[in-house]
């Protein structure tokens, strides 16, 4: 049985970390795999949306510590742990997250553009507690995703923050019931997909990239990305829909 599954579908691909029985902890095979399915979505046109999930009823325990004990590194060169947390797809992903995500598991889910969770779902970097640190993009991502005090207390102490006070903050986009995330997550794939895919992964590399810059720069960087955007044929659609009272259909260029 694979360690990541695949589904595509209605312009949406779910990859679902399939290692139930080690609480979807995270080896170099399942890092290969994930690597390999995110290739395929980015390679796909009619994917336009991803979601990141894990099997039976747990997001992502982190990594898996008996292979690293073993002297298996589940990174890859220029991507990261779980070949994601440093080069993240340009394409937008959801976490749909259940149960756990720990440690590097909390990590994969900043790494997202948007993370559903299962009000019974916990976030956590317990690194320390192993005389570890969080450098798969937690100790990076976190203070930007949360107030600064609540992120250096989630560090420092490794104690775990409950999906509704995530959710309270604003790390957490949707809550659902327990069992719900995964859903929750295709319903807000669906919005995003209904909109221009190459407007959407464009207003992406923006914002995402838009912390980085000052305010002269980032308005730099935005008027390069919009003078492919204004003129796309999608934008040119997008008007003429408008206009003419019509669903648009966009051709993604």
């Amino acid at each position: 049985m694979s360690t990541v599954l695949t589904e595509f579908a209605d312009g949406v691909a779910v990859m679902t970390i399939n290692r139930p029985e080690a609480r979807n902890a995270v080896d170099l095979e399942t890092t290969k795999a994930l690597a390999a399915a995110i290739d395929e979505f980015e390679s796909r046109p009619e994917l336009l949306v991803g979601i990141l999930t894990g099997a039976g009823g747990t997001f992502c325990s982190g990594m898996d510590l008996k292979a690293f004990a073993r002297g298996e590194k589940p990174a890859l060169p220029g991507r990261g742990f779980a070949g994601i947390t440093e080069r993240p797809p340009a394409k937008p992903l959801i976490a749909a997250v259940e149960g756990w995500a720990a440690a590097g598991g909390c990590e994969l889910a900043l790494a997202a553009d948007l993370v559903v969770a299962a009000k019974d779902a916990r976030f956590s970097l317990p690194e320390v507690k192993r005389g570890l640190i969080a450098v798969g993009g937690g100790l990076l991502r976190v203070a930007k995703a949360l107030p600064y005090h609540l992120a250096m207390e989630l560090v420092l102490t490794g104690d775990p923050l409950p999906a509704a006070e995530a959710h309270a903050y604003g790390l957490v986009n949707v809550l659902t019931e327990p069992g719900g995330a995964l859903a929750g997550a295709r319903s807000l794939a669906a919005r995003i997909a209904a909109n221009a895919p190459f407007a959407v992964r464009a207003s992406k590399q923006v914002l995402s990239s838009a912390v980085r810059y000052t305010d002269d720069e980032a308005f730099a960087a935005q008027r390069e990305v919009w003078s492919a955007v204004e003129r796309s044929a999608d934008a040119q659609e997008g008007a003429r829909a408008f206009a003419e009272k019509r669903a648009p259909v966009w051709r993604d260029q």
